[in-house]
């Protein structure tokens, strides 16, 4: 069986046990997706003329993982190439992720974010700003656009007449609710690596890899200094 020369350390004594490398959740799963390139095996749409269910348990994967042992060589995807067994228990876990933090859809975006090695983009630095709807562009250089929200008579030179009455729509950019929503996102995914570093903590099969308590950073946005 082939293993990874940059996962375990050479402790130089011929037949001594290799020590885990230790990775916290978050590198453990790019490792996993990124350089193992495991891939989640997540279930066919159920059939329900079948009667088939909506998926499978953490506790079944990993059942199944544990009795293939060491001759795991790739999932379904990767016919041909090596994924290292640590990285498929990993995908497994991601893969049984519980409804009640996004299923599915977090699964697929965990280990997207992994692959590609990065962290939910919360909009550090992010303020709302007022700023007009629509600017428009002349020689004169950069205006806002205005509307026409009524009319006024107005005297001028003694004589009555009529003016618009022009307003310059505002927004706020970013909107205050999409800052939201992308911080909770970062929350949500977070909540997720939690999920997943226990799983793995607890499962007991990982040979080579040690996940560590370590976490990404709870709300960075709220962080001083």
């Amino acid at each position: 069986m082939k293993h990874d020369r940059n996962l375990h350390a050479n402790t130089g004594l011929r037949g001594s046990a290799r020590p885990k490398r230790s990775m916290p959740v978050q590198q453990a799963l790019e490792w996993a997706f990124g350089k193992e390139k495991a891939e989640l095996e997540l279930p066919e749409r159920p059939d329900p003329d079948r009667g088939q269910g909506f998926g499978f348990g953490l506790e079944y994967i990993l059942i199944q993982r544990a009795a293939l042992g060491c001759k795991i060589d790739g999932g379904q995807h990767k016919v041909g190439s090596y994924t290292h067994e640590d990285a498929e228990v990993i995908a497994a876990t991601v893969t049984a992720m519980p409804d009640s933090l996004g299923g599915k859809r977090m699964a697929i975006r965990v280990a997207e974010l992994a692959r590609a090695g990065l962290t939910p983009d919360w909009m550090p630095g992010a303020v709302p700003r007022c700023v007009p709807v629509e600017v428009k562009r002349n020689q004169h250089g950069d205006r806002a656009t205005t509307i026409v929200v009524g009319t006024e008579r107005v005297l001028s030179r003694g004589k009555w007449g009529t003016v618009d009455v022009l307003a310059c729509p505002v927004t706020y950019s970013p909107h205050p609710q999409q800052i939201e929503a992308a911080r909770r996102g970062y929350d949500d995914w977070c909540a997720a690596l939690g999920w997943v570093r226990e799983g793995l903590q607890a499962c007991g099969l990982l040979r080579a890899v040690d996940v560590t308590d370590l976490m990404p950073r709870e709300r960075p946005w709220g962080a001083k200094g």
